[in-house]
């Protein structure tokens, strides 16, 4: 035990005291406040300008109506940032062509940001056209839809004999759905969005934390291996000792980096309010949802089960590899098992209780990853939730006796990699 321990602590503490990993501990934080705030302080100033920088357009308007006009006005009144309102210039069929031409190099002139075209099918609630600089601007396209569609119903309401006061009254609805999660525990905090939100940066951060750790313990393999220190090693302690030690000692860093990520990023959530009202930014568009403690545990559980089970199977590949260049062509079977839960990431969010995430959800490989993100979004039953956690578990020890099995002697073979009949005969052998 006293070896173990020794074989533990070294693992540790050479990773923790690693320049490196200061770094990375420091960077996960600096990472996660700029995925929190930024968007929300950058979205706060688009707003501020957006509707002025918006307006900033031509409209050409071949309805042969006064639809550019209320378009124009319903672009916050517009008034753009040069204090001008956007230009309607009337048009024709046999003008419009010429007209888009002029507009056009207003555009690459940098004069304005864009021209929309509107014409009879506008006016039938069909389509618009729009070409500038900033069609990729979501905001900013949005803001002129609304605008057109806003325009095109005051004008039917006025063209049915309603005057312009309840035409704008009637139009001027924006109705949104707010959603609020039930569970057995009752009303929880969060909505469907943040449930959505959650579960993602819980998967990612799972994956990211199993997949780095993973590699380290390969790489870790195949150092001493190519170092020899190996041989030295195990006249003092069972290669089984030391994968357990190499293994237990990695995963002890991630799950620190994993802690101070975790602590650090509920500081930064708990004072969001204070730091974005200096920026005059809004909250954040989502709370953390209540999981409860019960579901805290189990995702900590999942997370050491299942960097167990892929620890375990990189620690196998280092020990049959001799060089950089080989393990990583070994290690893709593994890579691609664990990849097999981030590529069916946007079904599983869409359908959280659905086949394939139930399915993903039980089987070893992939509910390391999946059932803690499902665990965020919706209630998992118990019986699911105890059987995918056991399947963890089973695989988990069926890993890491594979790769001990495999460990034991690839630690000390040099030379060709061994076949699949090889490694076969190295899981036999007595």
């Amino acid at each position: 035990m006293d070896k173990l321990m020794a074989v533990i602590r070294r693992e540790y503490f050479e990773r923790v005291r690693s320049r490196w990993f200061v770094i990375a501990t420091l960077f996960g934080p600096i990472l996660f406040g700029a995925l929190m705030f930024l968007p929300s302080i950058l979205t706060a100033r688009d707003q501020a300008k957006g509707p002025a920088d918006v307006a900033r357009i031509v409209i050409l308007d071949a309805s042969g109506s006064a639809l550019g006009e209320r378009v124009a006005a319903a672009l916050s009144g517009g008034v753009s940032a040069s204090g001008k309102s956007a230009a309607v210039r009337p048009a024709t069929s046999a003008t419009l062509a010429s007209e888009e031409e002029a507009a056009t190099s207003l555009v690459i002139a940098d004069s304005v940001r864009g021209y929309l075209v509107l014409d009879s099918a506008t006016l039938a609630g069909r389509t618009a056209r729009y070409a500038g600089s900033n069609t990729t601007a979501m905001l900013d396209m949005s803001t002129l839809e609304r605008a057109v569609q806003r325009s095109v119903q005051l004008m039917r309401m006025e063209a049915a004999g309603l005057d312009q006061a309840t035409s704008a009254q009637l139009t001027a609805v924006n109705v949104s759905m707010v959603t609020e999660r039930l569970s057995e525990r009752g009303r929880t905090d969060g909505n469907a969005f943040s449930g959505f939100l959650f579960g993602i940066g819980v998967a990612m951060l799972l994956y990211m934390t199993i997949f780095i750790y993973g590699l380290n313990v390969m790489r870790g393999v195949l150092e001493e291996k190519q170092s020899r220190v190996a041989e030295v090693v195990v006249a003092s302690i069972s290669p089984s000792k030391l994968l357990i030690g190499k293994v237990v000692g990695v995963g002890s860093v991630g799950l620190t980096q994993l802690t101070i990520w975790i602590g650090l990023g509920w500081v930064m959530y708990s004072l969001r309010d204070k730091v974005l009202s200096r920026f005059d930014a809004g909250g954040l568009p989502f709370a953390v949802p209540d999981i409860g403690v019960l579901g805290g545990v189990f995702i900590l559980l999942f997370f050491v089960f299942g960097f167990l089970f892929y620890a375990g199977l990189f620690a196998a590949v280092g020990a049959t590899v001799n060089s950089e260049q080989e393990a990583q062509q070994a290690q893709m079977p593994v890579v691609l098992l664990l990849l097999v839960s981030v590529m069916f990431l946007q079904n599983i969010l869409m359908q959280p209780d659905g086949t394939l995430a139930v399915l993903l959800s039980i089987l070893p490989f992939s509910a390391p990853i999946v059932m803690p993100m499902r665990l965020s979004m919706t209630d998992v039953p118990m019986t699911q939730l105890l059987g995918s956690l056991a399947s963890v578990i089973v695989g988990a020890v069926a890993a890491t006796w594979l790769a001990s099995r495999i460990y034991r002697v690839g630690l000390l073979m040099y030379g060709k990699r061994p076949t699949v009949r090889e490694l076969a005969k190295w899981v036999s052998r007595r």
